[in-house]
């Protein structure tokens, strides 16, 4: 397999996560890493990835979730991991260099993305899937990949209201800048999969059966306090999309960091800032094919 680049339906996300704010994502890779982590374990436990499978990876962005699901599989199976960054995907492939365990990365976009070997037992995705374009043309595609049996385990944030990182960092940024334009609330971002029910009617006419859903709720952690939870607040979030959409100054920037520095603040504990989060964990599966009908007797020779 080759990397592919796309100019269809995911071309605007593919140049976001590719310029600017996606090099935001490498060069914070390991703020990133740990600010996730719980979300990572909470995901992995659910899917649950055993030796020897093949597993998929999607929107796998730096390798976190690659590289500790290729650990679960073992050298004996194969992880896949697909981001449409290109940047975010040389990243990752640095970081599985000489592990014994590496999976293979590639860009290609999940949504169109086609692959001639064997299929998959397990697709998993932390916060990746919710921006499909098309999110039934997506999920589609990511069940033709799945063996019959296969396994679709994905996490997504829940209302971003629900959640202090967006939900403060929003607040400061319309009561600084003025209040952000109106949009699709399903349209690709990270509040496109907080409608549960929305999201289970997707998965069944994408073609999966026994489609579930629950709410986690979970911290955000920041070893460094709030502090540095305000600091990654400049760069990931709804502030540097308030800044941009309003021509903000570097005066609003460092005035909204000292706000979000107090806010997260209440969050402080002996190890490090831990911010309240709301997840979705879903789950379906690709149907195993059907058994052939027996013959009746008066079909029987």
């Amino acid at each position: 397999m080759t990397d592919s680049m796309t100019n269809g339906p995911n071309a605007a996300q593919q140049a976001f996560w590719s310029t600017g704010p996606g090099r935001h994502w490498v060069r914070l890779h390991r703020e990133l890493d740990m600010l996730h982590a719980r979300l990572t374990d909470i995901l992995l436990d659910a899917a649950d990835p055993r030796p020897g499978a093949r597993v998929i990876d999607i929107g796998c962005g730096a390798g976190a979730v690659s590289l500790a699901a290729a650990e679960r599989v073992g050298p004996e199976g194969h992880l896949l991991g697909l981001d449409i960054s290109a940047p975010l995907i040389a990243l990752a492939r640095e970081r599985a260099e000489g592990r014994p365990s590496a999976p293979e990365f590639r860009v290609a976009d999940a949504q169109s993305w086609a692959h001639d070997g064997a299929p998959f037992d397990l697709c998993v995705s932390r916060m990746g899937l919710m921006f499909f374009a098309d999110p039934k043309a997506g999920l589609a595609n990511l069940h033709r990949h799945l063996r019959p049996g296969g396994r679709l385990v994905f996490a997504a944030w829940a209302a971003l209201a629900e959640n202090p990182w967006f939900d403060l960092a929003k607040r400061a940024a319309e009561a600084r800048l003025g209040p952000s334009e109106p949009g699709d609330p399903h349209a690709p971002g990270p509040a496109a999969f907080a409608d549960q029910s929305r999201v289970l009617g997707l998965l069944a006419e994408a073609g999966f059966d026994d489609a579930q859903a629950q709410t986690v709720d979970t911290t955000l952690e920041v070893p460094g306090g709030s502090a540095e939870a305000a600091a990654l607040t400049q760069y990931i979030g709804p502030i540097p999309a308030q800044l941009r959409a309003k021509g903000g100054t570097e005066a609003d920037r460092a005035a909204l960091l000292e706000q979000m520095h107090r806010a997260f603040s209440a969050y402080d504990d002996a190890e490090g800032c831990q911010i309240p989060a709301r997840i979705h964990l879903f789950s379906a599966t690709r149907p195993r094919a059907a058994l052939s009908p027996l013959p009746t007797a008066s079909a029987l020779p």
